[in-house]
């Protein structure tokens, strides 16, 4: 009997312990892998009633993979099934990139943030301000009080613009701006003088395509092209071997398919799918394809204050110069100000959705999203295809990764 004792407990134990096991949330490094699950249904149920088509999600919490996720399909009409490692076309995701890329060239002191564009590319110091946007290109303009500096056109604050809005400045600006067969990035930025600012530097937030012109200046100063630095100098050293401006054969069969939701119908494809081969405008605004695992190394990069796998491209006190708020109050979210290529969080509880104060994010216009948070070591990133863009994927995404913290 001694001996059957001693065998029996041990069992029951085991049972006993894996019983509460049964009953206590799971935890994957700090974040609680059932309280999770609000944000997969949250996702399942946009799928559902097509309002995306799929999505994939990564979050990293701590150095660790806390969640990775691929719902719906990557091509809701041939209901091709969503992979973690599908290919988005990453929109202004592009923007942070081209902003560290600079920012590096910085470090090599090609340049201060406070110099004016024009000791660089003498057409900036010609610039003119429109009286009227409404006016349009050709309308009565204002000369310039102050010069466009680096921090100017890096935070959104120089006065350019990005030809989104209804303005009749906007609209000869998408027009004579995007909408013609340019060759290269230096003369599509090149044109940019040719516009009007919808105000003085620094008197407004107003999102632009300044990221074209910090383009224009990584080749200027570097002796390379925008492509060939980013290849070199970010995505060789972070491993980001499904990043680029253009897509082999074997990369292109995992792009995923724009969609778009018409008047609350099913989904459809996108006549005008994105271009995955023969780009040779190295766009500082739009221009590149990523999956989610590679972006997170990116991201990563940046938590790490400028390192990754033993490479530093940064150093951690320009991350910090990137992180500051250089908007004031103009930025047109609560709470929130803009640095250097992000949207930062300066007062969580003005925002009035779940965050850290140091919070620094931004997205693209097919709904892919990142945020990164110091405070709480944690990177989340959602992707999807949807031509619609909103910060609601955004807002949601905060909401549900943060509720999840244990």
């Amino acid at each position: 009997m001694k001996n059957v004792r001693f065998f029996l407990t041990p069992a029951l134990l085991f049972i006993h312990l894996a019983f509460l096991y049964a009953q206590t949330p799971k935890i994957n490094s700090g974040l609680s892998a059932d309280r999770l699950k609000y944000y997969e249904s949250f996702i399942k149920s946009e799928i559902e009633h097509q309002k995306i088509p799929g999505a994939v999600t990564l979050i990293m919490h701590n150095g660790m993979i806390a969640h990775k996720g691929a719902y719906g399909y990557s091509n809701s009409i041939t209901k091709t099934t969503m992979k973690t490692d599908d290919i988005f076309f990453i929109q202004s995701m592009t923007k942070p990139i081209i902003t560290v890329a600079l920012m590096m060239l910085y470090e090599e002191g090609y340049f201060l943030l406070t110099d004016p564009i024009s000791k660089y590319i003498p057409a900036f110091k010609d610039l003119k301000v429109s009286r009227d946007v409404n006016t349009g290109v050709d309308g009565a303009t204002d000369p310039l009080n102050t010069e466009i500096t680096f921090v100017h056109l890096l935070s959104h604050t120089s006065g350019l613009t990005h030809g989104l809005g209804q303005s009749q400045l906007d609209k000869d600006f998408m027009k004579g701006y995007f909408m013609k067969p340019w060759t290269d990035i230096k003369s599509r930025a090149s044109s940019i003088t040719n516009f009007p600012l919808v105000g003085q530097p620094g008197n407004q937030w107003n999102y632009s395509a300044a990221h074209d012109v910090a383009s224009m200046l990584i080749e200027q100063f570097s002796g390379m092209s925008t492509d060939e630095f980013l290849r070199e100098r970010i995505f060789k050293p972070l491993g980001m071997n499904d990043t680029g401006y253009n897509l082999t054969k074997a990369q292109q069969a995992r792009v995923v398919k724009v969609h778009s939701q018409v008047d609350n119908g099913p989904l459809i494809l996108m006549e005008q799918q994105p271009k995955v081969e023969g780009n040779t405008i190295w766009s500082g605004v739009n221009g590149l394809f990523s999956t989610a695992a590679d972006y997170m190394n990116f991201c990563q990069m940046l938590l790490n204050k400028g390192t990754f796998n033993g490479n530093q491209l940064l150093s951690r006190k320009t991350i910090d110069l990137m992180t500051y708020n250089y908007a004031g109050k103009l930025y047109n979210r609560p709470g929130e100000g803009f640095g250097l290529g992000f949207a930062v969080m300066m007062n969580a509880a003005e925002s009035k959705i779940l965050s850290s104060n140091g919070m620094y994010y931004w997205s693209g216009a097919y709904n892919t999203h990142f945020f990164i948070d110091p405070k709480e070591n944690l990177i989340s990133i959602f992707m999807t295809h949807e031509a619609h863009y909103t910060n609601y994927y955004h807002d949601k995404m905060r909401q549900l990764v943060y509720q999840a913290l244990y």
